[in-house]
């Protein structure tokens, strides 16, 4: 009899990790208590996080030692009389996003831990990884949403979302911009 109990016991806790480990940890945070993508001011663009993992099922151990610099390709933010520098990869994510700059876009804080900006139109995601795991500093596309994004904190693993470069300065500075606030992008020459 003790080891049916034991036996049902392991059983329901395998059950439950198996469980635990299926949560789709790589859908973006919820902040208000709905489903994120049913809230979020992008998802009128079309598209969800279940459809880009459908469309893009490339490996995703890519590494930020592994991913190349453009060389000596630089962009400048510019917002709230501060600049920002950014040292962009070589990806054809990030070359078609130079190709459309000069930009200006309106950022907004999303989850306490990136500034983002929803694109009128996608980019490309050929030869992305199915996603990456962002730390600070990271300047990156979100595919699903259509969302460019600054992290200034370290965040977890995310399908779709495909880093164009690294901050070289003021991430500080975008960091503690309040509300939401208008972004000149440019390429430096």
């Amino acid at each position: 009899m003790m080891k049916k109990v034991l036996l049902l016991a392991l059983a329901l806790v395998i059950a439950f990790f198996l469980a635990a480990c299926s949560i789709n940890a790589n859908d973006r945070p919820n902040t208000d208590g709905e489903d994120s993508e049913s809230n979020h001011p992008g998802n009128d663009h079309g598209g969800t996080t279940d459809d880009f993992n459908n469309k893009n099922s490339q490996d995703s151990t890519l590494e930020d030692d592994s991913l190349d610099i453009e060389e000596n390709v630089k962009i400048k933010l510019t917002f709230n009389n501060e600049e920002a520098i950014v040292n962009m990869y070589d990806n054809p994510t990030s070359k078609e996003f130079l190709e459309r700059l000069p930009l200006t876009l309106t950022f907004e804080d999303y989850g306490g831990f990136e500034k983002m900006s929803i694109l009128e139109e996608g980019l490309t995601t050929e030869s992305a990884p199915s996603g990456s795991d962002p730390s600070v500093g990271d300047f990156a596309y979100y595919a699903p949403w259509k969302d460019v994004t600054i992290f200034y904190e370290d965040w977890e693993y995310s399908d779709g979302l495909i880093k164009l470069g690294k901050f070289e300065s003021g991430i500080g500075n975008i960091a503690s911009s309040r509300g939401d606030f208008t972004v000149a992008i440019e390429k430096i020459d």
